[in-house]
């Protein structure tokens, strides 16, 4: 699924073989794409903007199926028990037979889905542009819950210790229980995240479209009327210092400003976390929380790095894939496609997979 697993951790097995920058195969699928591959048992999902969800032989990069919607695929695909599950910009989430491509059920939401599926336990978790957040049963595509966000959810959301955590576009994060959707934290970033976020253990990083990396408590729990009352309580407080100071928000462990504009979704390995903002790829190391390196690209760094042993995989808007050491932040190699990259790599035995604008997919070695 979008970044590898259920925590986005984007971080993958490799089989000792890693790429070296040669092209193995191409696919044409004649619009951009934006959405990241999903390889699993020898093929490879990814959808289009020519409104299809492709599956393709990994080896060969011959299709096996398609499937198509009623707009673009931007989504990434979530493989699961056999079945396909991906948003489209129709408003519809389809889950589909990951062997044929037969719809097995769609679920319609008000507006584009571009939110990445997570499925975990026998249910889909994914957003809308709707708002809403949603929790669907995978075999049947009946809803179970769904939370209103406050904005677009765009957010990929994560799940783990029994919690759905996603981003929100209202300058807020949530976790969520998983089992009825009820509120446990909303954590307030001040600025978009549309990323998605990653999660180490208890801890949960979200980061911003304003460049600021936060780290979060992901266990804690929002106390009644906190971000209502606590601007009054601070003005209080300014007045009368002798009065109590206002606690930090809960959840808050420490945030950095890593840049000036957008951020991607951070892959975390170890004590040290990989992630895109402005046009450069960086490592931050957890414990000091000091970026280790920053590796410029010609663009904007719009998709995920991918690490496979010591060695990170970025897409840029400048239209190449790179391979950086992971240690020093050194590039390996590049590969030019035909247009930007904000399609995020998967690599799998030795073999990356990644998206162009240029309209095909990419099979590198």
């Amino acid at each position: 699924m979008f970044r590898h697993d259920l925590t986005r951790s984007g971080s993958a097995e490799t089989s000792g073989i890693l790429p070296q920058g040669v092209l193995k195969w191409v696919f044409s699928t004649g619009a951009p794409v934006h959405s990241s591959p999903a390889v699993v048992e020898g093929s490879v999902y990814i959808g289009s903007q020519d409104y299809k969800l492709y599956a393709l032989d990994a080896e060969s990069g011959a299709e096996r199926w398609e499937y198509e919607t009623g707009s673009w695929v931007e989504s990434s695909p979530a493989i699961a028990k056999g079945v396909v599950y991906v948003g489209s910009n129709d408003g519809k989430l389809y889950a589909l037979d990951a062997g044929s491509g037969e719809r097995i059920w769609e679920f319609q939401t008000q507006y584009p889905v571009r939110s990445s599926a997570a499925v975990a336990n026998g249910v889909v978790y994914f957003g809308s542009d709707d708002y809403y957040l949603y929790a669907v049963d995978a075999a049947s595509g009946k809803k179970l819950w769904d939370y209103d966000t406050g904005s677009p959810a765009v957010s990929s959301p994560v799940v783990a210790n029994g919690i759905v955590y996603t981003g929100g576009g209202d300058g807020y994060s949530y976790a969520l229980n998983c089992l009825n959707g009820q509120r446990r934290l909303r954590y307030k970033t001040h600025y978009a995240v549309f990323s998605s976020p990653a999660v180490s253990g208890t801890t949960v990083y979200f980061t911003t479209n304003y460049g600021v990396l936060h780290a979060v408590d992901g266990t804690v729990r929002t106390w009644l009327q906190e971000h209502e009352i606590r601007p009054y309580w601070a003005q209080m407080w300014a007045m009368f210092p002798w009065l109590p100071q206002p606690p930090v928000q809960s959840g808050f462990l420490w945030l950095l400003k890593i840049g000036r504009g957008d951020t991607t979704s951070p892959v975390v390995v170890g004590d040290t976390m990989y992630l895109g903002c402005d046009n450069k790829l960086l490592a931050i190391d957890l414990q000091s929380h000091k970026v280790l390196w920053g590796f410029a690209t010609g663009g904007p760094v719009r998709s995920s790095p991918a690490v496979v042993g010591s060695v990170v995989f970025v897409g840029s808007e400048d239209g190449r894939l790179y391979a950086v050491d992971a240690a020093t932040g050194e590039k390996l190699w590049d590969f030019l496609t035909g247009d930007k990259i904000t399609s995020s790599p998967a690599v799998v035995n030795g073999v990356v997979y990644v998206g162009s604008h240029d309209g095909n997919v990419y099979a590198i070695e």
